[in-house]
This record gives structure tokens, sequence and C-alpha cells, in this order.
């Protein structure tokens, strides 16, 4: 009884050992954000300030007032940043999810030539930083004449997170029986039947995870951006954030404001669809 007693205990205090280390490594990655938020309703003086001001004396909106064309430092044209990053993170995400759940569907469940070599090959493009590429795609998009344009935009996101959702799709399909499309097809289903009522949904975790990473990937990425974007009509938010650098200058509370903005979003998306992030719902098909 002794000894049951004291292993019980020895676990106990694992376990909230191991809770303490999860909270400080949750502190250490929450401090930052925290830092950016609070920079964005502190005036000049705090954020400049050494040492640093750790508790706000004083918050207030003009930063985000100033960024959308209030008193004081002059707007940016942040509505129009966000429109153009809002259509490219969004048009390249679901196109990325269509051809991902179509290769991915493809690998998971067919047989075909070279199909190893190809999904290899698929996964070397992610080896190559994209930085890397913006050279080569500013000379082929302003031969093509799609630079500074949406639709160039589009065309590399989607080239960026093509070979990634078709990995993770692949992978989820994988796990899902065959013999659930099979039993749908005896029942009366087509082939796109099945697939759209037995194991699309079955699926829809790899699917929603997939098009978390290929939504946040567009909607974050700045070095592609600042070489493919020009003007204000195709500028995306990350760029956007070096309209608040001057000469001499640098306007920390505006550009932590709009960062601000880039956040909401993506926390938006997280929300509506993490009820789909729940991993087994592949054992729930197979019982059922």
């Amino acid at each position: 009884m002794a000894s049951n007693a004291a292993h019980r205990t020895r676990r106990r205090a694992l376990k909230w050992l191991h809770f303490f280390g999860l909270f400080l490594a949750m502190m250490v990655l929450c401090v930052p954000g925290l830092w950016v938020v609070l920079n964005s309703f502190r005036p000049t003086v705090e954020i400049m300030a050494k040492p640093p001001v750790w508790i706000p004396n004083e918050l207030n909106l003009d930063h985000y007032r100033a960024m959308f064309g209030g008193v004081g430092e002059g707007g940016v044209p942040v509505l129009t940043y966000f429109r153009n990053s809002l259509i490219i993170s969004v048009t390249s995400t679901v196109i990325a999810l269509l051809v991902g759940m179509s290769g991915g569907y493809a690998f998971a469940r067919f047989r075909f030539k070279g199909k190893a070599w190809i999904f290899v090959g698929l996964m070397c493009t992610r080896a190559v930083p994209g930085v890397a590429l913006s050279l080569p795609l500013f000379i082929i998009f302003a031969r093509v004449g799609i630079i500074d344009t949406h639709f160039g935009m589009i065309l590399t996101y989607v080239a960026m997170n093509v070979p990634f959702t078709i990995w993770l799709i692949d992978g989820f399909f994988r796990q899902i029986p065959p013999s659930l499309a099979e039993a749908a097809q005896i029942d009366g289903c087509t082939r796109w039947q099945a697939f759209w009522q037995v194991e699309f949904p079955v699926a829809k975790a790899g699917i929603a995870s997939a098009g978390i990473f290929a939504f946040l990937t567009s909607w974050n990425e700045y070095a592609l951006a600042s070489q493919l974007t020009r003007s204000v009509t195709s500028k995306t938010m990350p760029v956007g954030l070096l309209d608040f650098q001057a000469e001499f200058t640098l306007n920390w509370g505006g550009m932590c404001a709009l960062a601000v903005l880039m956040i909401i979003p993506a926390l938006i998306l997280t929300f509506l669809v993490q009820k789909h992030l729940i991993a087994g719902l592949t054992f729930g098909g197979v019982k059922g």
C-alpha cells in the first residue's frame, strides 16, 4: 500500500511538473504576441522607452485612427491591402484544396506507373526555399505579363501549397478503409457519391488542417510577395507593413496595429474549423 501511495504521489508530481513546463513554454510563445498587441494601443513614447515599460500607463486608439486615415500620421491603404490579401489567400487556398483532394485521393486509392517517384518529386519541391525562387519567378512573370497582379500571386501560392496539401490529405485518405466506399457503392452509390457522402466527411479533419496551413502560408508570406508586387492594387498586408517605414523613422505603433489586424482573420478561421480538427474520425466511420 505504501509503495502504491508513493507511486501515485510521484505520478501526480510529474503531472504537475509537466503542466508547469507547458505553461512556461506557452508564456514564451505568447509574450511576443502580447507585446505586439499592447504596442498597438500604446503611445510611441512608451513603445520607444528605455528601459522598456512593461505595464502600460496609457492605452488609446491613435495608431488605428492614423492607419485608417485619422488625424495625425496619415493613412495607409489598409483596406486595399486587406482586400488583396483576402482575394489572393482565399482563392489560392480553395484551388490548392481542390487539387490537393484530387491528388491525395489519387495517390491513396489508385495504382499507376511512377506513382512513388511522382510523389517523391512533389515532396522535393517543398525542400526549395521560396525566396530562392523569387528572382526566376520575377523574370518569368515579367515576360509573361502577370507581374504585380492577383493572378500571379495566386499562381505562386497554389504552387507552394499543393505539395503539402496532397501529402497531408493523402495520409488521411489512407486511414479510411476502402471498404467504406465499396459498401456505399454496393448500396447504390456511384464512385462520386461514395466519395462525397462517405469518404469526404471522414477526411474532414485532414482537409481542414490542409486548408488552415494553405491559408496561413498565403496570408503571412512576405518574401515572394515583396518581389512580385509593386503597386497598391496588388500589395498584400505583410508587404504593406513597409509603408510604416520612412527614411529615418519607423512607426512601430502603426506596424503593430496592422499586425494585429493581420492576426484577426487567422484566428477567426481557426475557431471556425477547429471542430473538424479532431483525431479519430476514421474510427467513428468504421464503427458506423
